[in-house]
């Protein structure tokens, strides 16, 4: 019986070092949320990965592919209303937001395909490209601060990416 009771604990005792080892290693999950002036409530849920020491962009998340615009799962929008998003109509819903880094313009994807993982195992993007409801072009610019940690921020013109010395606006009305 006490060697049962030993060997029982150890067990427990590794599982609870992998589930920490498992969650420290993966980027923690986060969101944004917030209205935009029209009114609609956007919320952003995502994986934050940290810089690192890392190039980010170019290096990590290299330009001119498709990128998942976070870690892990694909990064999530959601509205209440329908949007106009730089210019293009989006209907109220849930979408996946990918991302093409540019060294001057970046690209961004709202796609109807949501709950996949982000990149399958040959690195490549889980998008569908016959599901994006809107593909539209937005400028990168220099971020105010140094952001160690992904992060995205709602705010009445929209929301943006931040992430190293970039942030990525883009417009919702």
């Amino acid at each position: 019986m006490k060697k049962m009771s030993t060997t029982l604990t150890a067990v427990i005792a590794i599982a609870a070092m992998l589930v920490c080892v498992t969650s420290w290693a993966q980027s923690p999950a986060a969101n944004a949320s917030g209205k935009t002036a029209s009114g609609a409530t956007l919320t952003i849920k995502y994986s934050s990965p940290s810089v690192k020491g890392r190039k980010v962009w170019g290096g990590l998340v290299p330009y001119d592919k498709v990128w998942r615009a976070g870690a892990n799962e694909a990064t999530i929008l959601e509205t209440d209303k329908d949007v106009t998003i730089e210019g293009k109509a989006v209907p109220k819903g849930k979408y996946s937001v990918y991302m093409i880094p540019g060294e001057k313009e970046w690209s961004v994807v709202i796609n109807s395909q949501t709950g996949q993982w982000g990149i399958n195992r040959d690195q490549s993007t889980t998008r569908d490209p016959a599901k994006d409801v809107a593909v539209v072009k937005v400028k990168p610019v220099k971020s105010a601060n140094m952001n160690e940690a992904l992060k995205y921020v709602v705010t009445d013109k929209g929301f943006a990416l931040q992430w190293e010395n970039l942030e990525v606006p883009v417009s919702v009305k």
